[in-house]
């Protein structure tokens, strides 16, 4: 009997072979695979498995849920925590900086500095794992491969030269040239709803493609074409 479930909570390989060897010790489950980018686990065993078995061996951080009774807004929020935080305790910093001098456009530019630099440095971590994730939904890399393995120091430059403001109004050109082109990635993603690892973070977080994406991209866009026209 083929079996499948959804395991939430999954962040990287290392979860993902925590969740498989614990599958992998029930007596007579094989065949274990596992998505990482939408969770979904499936083994073949002679006997049918109750959920409450399969959670007892997988550790409690990975909850195992029936496909039928996903708990959706649940899921998305764990999946989402990561990059969530990273907002919050950037912004948050910035904003604690420039609080006792506030110039909207100096926040807006170390702001937008740290977020490239943070998203450069997860890319970094693992080149060729963003580069697979890259292709699969950014325009231009789709068409030149390059481009993809180029991006996470392209990031970095963009990070460097808007926190030293060593040519910042070039930068933030180049940050709507380079977001403009993956966003519009991400629409077409999002419109065929296809489940794709999003490559914002490399693939030390595994993010999944969703709204939060699109919305990610458009504030740091807004806050570029602010900054450079005030």
């Amino acid at each position: 009997m083929i079996h499948s479930f959804l395991v939430t909570g999954m962040t990287c390989n290392g979860c993902l072979n925590k969740v498989k060897k614990a599958v992998e010790s029930i007596d007579g489950v094989s065949d274990v695979a596992i998505d990482l980018s939408t969770g979904r686990l499936s083994f073949e065993a002679p006997h049918k498995l109750n959920l409450e078995l399969l959670q007892s061996k997988v550790p409690l951080d990975y909850p195992v849920f029936d496909l039928d009774h996903v708990p959706l807004a649940t899921t998305k929020w764990k999946q989402l925590k990561p990059l969530a935080l990273i907002f919050i305790f950037l912004f948050g910093t910035v904003f604690l900086i420039h609080i006792r001098d506030w110039q909207p456009r100096a926040f807006m530019l170390d702001a937008m500095a740290g977020f490239f630099l943070i998203f450069s440095f997860f890319k970094l971590l693992d080149v060729p794992g963003f580069v697979s994730a890259f292709c699969r939904y950014d325009p231009l890399a789709k068409r030149v491969t390059l481009y993809a393995w180029i991006y996470p120091f392209i990031e970095l430059l963009l990070g460097l030269s808007l926190l030293l403001r060593y040519h910042a109004e070039m930068a933030l050109i180049m940050t709507i040239v380079v977001l403009g082109l993956t966003t519009i990635g991400v629409v077409g993603q999002l419109r065929k709803k296809v489940s794709i690892e999003c490559a914002c973070l490399g693939t030390t977080l595994n993010l999944p493609m969703t709204e939060a994406t699109l919305i990610e991209n458009i504030v740091m866009l807004s806050m570029t074409i602010f900054t450079l026209f005030s």
